[in-house]
């Protein structure tokens, strides 16, 4: 496989349709929240925006959980199972929350459905890495790419139906059919010829656990995994609370609000998959400054948009190219960071790296959705968007230290490194931590 062109296959396409819908459930919940708040007695313009926050919050706790046992789980199962069931879970806690009464029947639903995503999200990286050894900073960002996807089509769909008058469960209830579909991708009997590359040799438990300890003494670990989490809340705060700041501070129907977490993703789409063609590993870091840098003025400016600051013909525009930008500077944090402390560390298990970086990113997107929920409580949804910004900052100020430090110790790759270094890296299976 030369290193330009792309080559996909089945189990490519089960990935993404899993990151697809695994996106399509992650965003239902925001995407309805205004709706949800009304029928479920938390308004968000009533106080009710900290109510709103918790459930990603409860939901996070446990994805969390998920992705302390996913690796032992793996391990046992193997990921083309591991994932075929994962979407089942999913897919089930999702279609129960379109049959909850009451607020805190929502909270049950979401650990089942968090649970299932925090399998989702420790193994799906990785699943996709086996596939692409040889090139996973280019495929991994690709795949990543389709959590955009998802994003619009429960934006377009989703968005689309409620504005026609469709009940919100009617909606909540097919995403959830849907993504337990999305298991017979993985679970379907597979041609001998195409067959999953699973490790020869599941890995025991008492070895999870010797990674965990090697990898937990790595310095360049905790500094990754904080990147992580600031990223993170940059990218999910946004894009959890873009609809219904748009609904609220805008005044627009939920059709054109959704429209606008639309825009963000179709900026993350183009983002995932233009960084993931260019990425190199020498270039990871440039590509994670830039991306923080550079959206820290356009959150910002969308923070003090709004009506009666401009005409309407030219506020929308503008609104939706801030949007734009913003979706295009958020999309490298999760897959880049993520390949970025890989690389850093390539003597650690690669699986276990993606699955505790995933484990300390998921709390800052529940960490910073409820924040950003309580500061919009107490200072309005301008102060909840400034939020995103603060997340910037910090992100872009621990990217820069990390450089700082492999400038300053010795690099492992260094900027000569070639892919044919790295692939060689990469393709060890399973290799245990070889800390000095």
């Amino acid at each position: 496989m030369t290193h330009r062109n792309l080559q996909l296959g089945r189990y490519d396409y089960a990935g993404f349709s899993a990151f697809t819908m695994y996106s399509v459930c992650s965003l239902a919940i925001p995407l309805m929240i205004v709706a949800m708040g009304n029928s479920l007695n938390f308004p968000l313009d009533q106080g009710g925006m900290a109510a709103g926050g918790a459930l990603h919050a409860t939901r996070s706790i446990f994805m969390v959980a998920a992705l302390l046992v996913c690796g032992m789980i793996s391990a046992r199962l193997g990921k083309r199972l591991t994932m075929g069931y994962t979407m089942i879970l999913v897919g089930t806690g999702i279609m129960l929350c379109a049959f909850t009464s009451a607020y805190w029947m929502l909270l049950p639903c979401l650990m089942l459905a968090g649970f299932g995503e925090g399998i989702c999200e420790g193994i799906l990286t990785p699943f996709v890495q086996d596939l692409h050894p040889k090139a996973p900073e280019r495929y991994v960002n690709i795949a990543h790419s389709f959590w955009s996807v998802g994003i619009c089509l429960v934006v377009i769909v989703a968005g689309g139906l409620l504005t026609l008058g469709v009940n919100w469960r009617i909606v909540l209830g097919a995403i959830g059919f849907l993504t337990g579909f999305v298991s017979v991708l993985f679970l379907w009997r597979e041609n001998p010829r195409h067959k999953y590359p699973e490790a020869a040799v599941k890995t025991a438990p008492r070895d999870v656990w010797h990674y965990t300890q090697e990898i937990a003494r790595e310095p360049r670990f905790w500094i990754c995994s904080a990147a992580m989490f600031f990223g993170a809340g940059a990218e999910f705060g946004l894009t959890f609370w873009a609809t219904a700041y748009i609904e609220l501070t805008f005044h627009t129907s939920a059709w054109v609000a959704s429209l606008g977490t639309g825009v963000i993703a179709i900026g993350m789409f183009f983002g995932r998959a233009g960084f993931g063609y260019i990425a190199r590993p020498h270039t990871l870091r440039y590509i994670l400054l830039s991306a923080g840098l550079g959206t820290i003025p356009v959150t910002v400016l969308l923070a003090f948009l709004h009506p009666g600051l401009l005409p309407d013909w030219l506020l929308f525009p503008l609104l939706f190219l801030l949007l734009l930008l913003a979706g295009i500077g958020i999309a490298p944090f999760w897959p880049t960071t993520q390949i970025y402390g890989v690389i850093t560390l390539p003597r650690c298990n690669s699986t276990m790296l993606y699955v505790y970086y995933s484990a300390l990113g998921i709390p800052g997107c529940g960490f910073f959705s409820w924040l950003m929920g309580v500061t919009g409580d107490h200072f309005g949804l301008k102060g909840a968007i400034l939020v995103v910004p603060a997340c910037l900052i910090v992100f872009s100020a621990i990217i820069y230290w990390e450089c700082w430090i492999r400038q300053k110790k010795g690099s492992i790759l260094h900027e000569e490194t070639n892919d044919r270094t790295v692939a060689k890296i990469q393709s060890q299976p399973d290799p245990k931590c070889d800390v000095d």
